[in-house]
């Protein structure tokens, strides 16, 4: 199971059952502990603790609580409004905690007693429109944050990271001549420059077309592995914080909801809001009775079940399906388990949506050449060749 690093409160009605084993911190200890098992006796290059942002009457950021390893990647999501930003903007130094710590590189740069402003701490930003200036060249953009080079070094530095984000051919063009692709390898060679200890990316690829933004995502990360460098990104963006990311932080109304790596978040979300914002999940409604779970396809194994053990016998339950772990199958009216009421195409396939005659509706992937009709009546059979996670209802 993947637990949160953070002490957030434990919400039993939609929380994943499992187990874990509370530590003397109060975090939780299972896959989350061992997605940092590599990192544990290293010191964080950002850490946040209990950290808190309040506009008037509203609370934008409570009690998140985070350590970032040197050399890590990690992403914070969540859907708009969450408080994936405001976070970004402490760490940045541009807005001030009400409450907690921020700590770079061991030492503190935000607290009760103490603020240290943003062109004080060692961090470099790259923004959603990239921000490059007009007027210089893609060299002189790269140098702008070099003010404590002498000549030969600042050119030394720029030659490197030309060479790394591929720009060498374009040095002396102006921004109004690179691409959107090209503007965003110089906004990070720029950021890079001066070796921050972290590197803060603000929804980096949303000017982006859609093709580009694949291929980008793929390249920043290559650019940020061979600088060593630690960096923090935001995104309401699923794919892409899974695609770049070495662990992602899932944030809902101002809090982390799930912390871990991309698969284990994925394949093991701890909350329905986490399990329903990461890809397409449909709830199966359940009962477990002497180890069988009865739903609205059938019976299954409960040992099927993520963590189950005898202590939930009786309980009712909300299994977490995916389009890829139901088959549906063409059947006569009076054995179906439901009706396919509306089909997506997706390329390669088909995503049907089929509602139950238990009220349900689940979403079944299934091959291009493989159609149904809408209307159609059809059997569900569950395929899953994976635990799978549930929630108490």
């Amino acid at each position: 199971m993947a637990h949160s690093e953070h002490p957030d409160t434990e919400r039993p009605t939609d929380r994943v059952r499992g187990t874990s084993i509370a530590s003397p911190d109060g975090t939780t200890a299972g896959a989350a502990a061992e997605d940092r098992s590599d990192t544990a006796d290293t010191e964080p290059v950002l850490r946040l603790s209990n950290v808190t942002k309040s506009f008037g009457p509203e609370c934008a950021v409570d009690g998140v609580s985070l350590d970032v390893q040197p050399g890590e990647l990690l992403t914070f999501l969540g859907p708009s409004g969450c408080g994936k930003t405001t976070t970004l903007r402490m760490i940045a130094g541009l807005d001030e905690p009400t409450n907690g710590s921020v700590a770079l590189a061991g030492e503190t740069v935000a607290d009760a007693s103490s603020f240290v402003p943003p062109e004080r701490r060692d961090v470099g930003i790259v923004f959603q429109n990239f921000a490059l200036f007009p007027h210089l060249t893609v060299r002189e953009n790269i140098a702008f944050g070099l003010t404590e080079a002498d000549e030969a070094a600042t050119d030394a530095r720029v030659e490197e990271l030309l060479e790394l984000v591929e720009m060498t051919a374009h040095g002396a063009k102006t921004p109004d001549k690179l691409s959107g692709g090209q503007k965003q390898r110089v906004a990070l060679a720029r950021s890079l420059a001066p070796e921050p200890d972290v590197l803060l990316l603000d929804e980096p690829f949303s000017n982006l077309d859609v093709r580009l933004r694949v291929e980008m995502r793929e390249e920043v990360r290559r650019i940020l592995k061979a600088a060593g460098v630690t960096a923090v990104s935001v995104t309401h963006d699923q794919e892409e914080a899974l695609s770049i990311s070495d662990r992602v932080a899932v944030m809902n109304d101002g809090s982390i909801e799930q912390v871990g790596r991309p698969e284990s978040v994925f394949e093991r979300p701890e909350s329905k809001f986490v399990a329903s914002f990461l890809g397409r999940a449909s709830f199966l409604e359940g009962n477990l009775r002497e180890g069988q779970v009865e739903t609205g396809v059938g019976r299954f194994n409960a040992a099927t079940l993520e963590g189950y053990d005898t202590t939930y016998d009786g309980a009712p339950v909300d299994v977490l399906v995916r389009p890829d772990d139901l088959r549906a199958t063409p059947a006569d009216e009076d054995v179906a388990d439901g009706t396919v009421v509306s089909r997506q195409y997706v390329g390669p396939s088909f995503i049907y949506r089929v509602e139950l005659d238990s009220g349900e509706a689940v979403h079944c992937l299934h091959n291009h050449v493989e159609e149904f009709d809408l209307d159609e009546p059809v059997s569900i059979d569950l395929i899953a060749d994976h635990p799978l996670a549930w929630y108490p209802r």
